[in-house]
């Protein structure tokens, strides 16, 4: 199934889950009526930022937005999976492992070219991100506090609150990240 048909199944099948109507998932989104509903007809391909007010607006994974139906093992090649764009297409992130409710996490591999910078919403209350740098020189700022990162360097931070990714040197970063969810009592 094509990513985008899956993101367009998702969000439907989840709004729909909670007995919402597309006016009220607007109020709760920040995403226009109209906006969602070309995203539910597939019509549209969401910017990651968009996808999270989706995400945060349905108390939901940002995964769970992007998940293809898998079987008991996965095998992701990188050259399949599409990335999504910010910053003009300086930052993509490539969606890996979805969220499930066994693990509570979900993982990307994050490139940032250079210039390339994401100002990040808020995740749900509690959530934390796990960076490992790869390539690049990196500045993540979180929780009032700037972090440069070159290889090798991991950070794990807080990320129900705003926070921001900038590539701070002139090659591309990559990076792996890992945001774990914690369990909603």
């Amino acid at each position: 199934m094509e990513f985008q048909q899956a993101v367009a199944r998702n969000i439907k099948e989840i709004r729909e889950g909670k007995k919402i109507t597309l006016d009220a998932a607007a109020k709760l989104t920040g995403v226009s009526r109209s906006m969602l509903a070309q995203i539910e007809r597939g019509d549209v391909n969401p910017t990651i930022s968009v996808l999270w007010k989706i995400a945060n607006g349905y108390k939901t994974s940002f995964t769970s937005l992007l998940e293809v139906r898998e079987a008991s093992h996965q095998l992701i090649r990188g050259a399949e999976v599409t990335p999504l764009l910010e910053d003009g297409g300086r930052y993509r992130n490539r969606p890996v492992f979805p969220f499930r409710e066994d693990t509570r996490f979900e993982t990307y591999v994050i490139e940032i070219l250079a210039g390339g910078v994401l100002e990040a919403q808020p995740h749900i209350g509690g959530t934390e991100e796990f960076l490992t740098v790869f390539d690049g020189q990196a500045e993540v700022s979180a929780g009032g506090e700037t972090f440069s990162l070159g290889p090798g360097d991991s950070l794990r931070f807080r990320a129900d609150r705003a926070h921001s990714y900038r590539n701070a040197g002139e090659i591309p970063v990559r990076l792996h990240m890992l945001i774990y969810y914690p369990e909603r009592g």
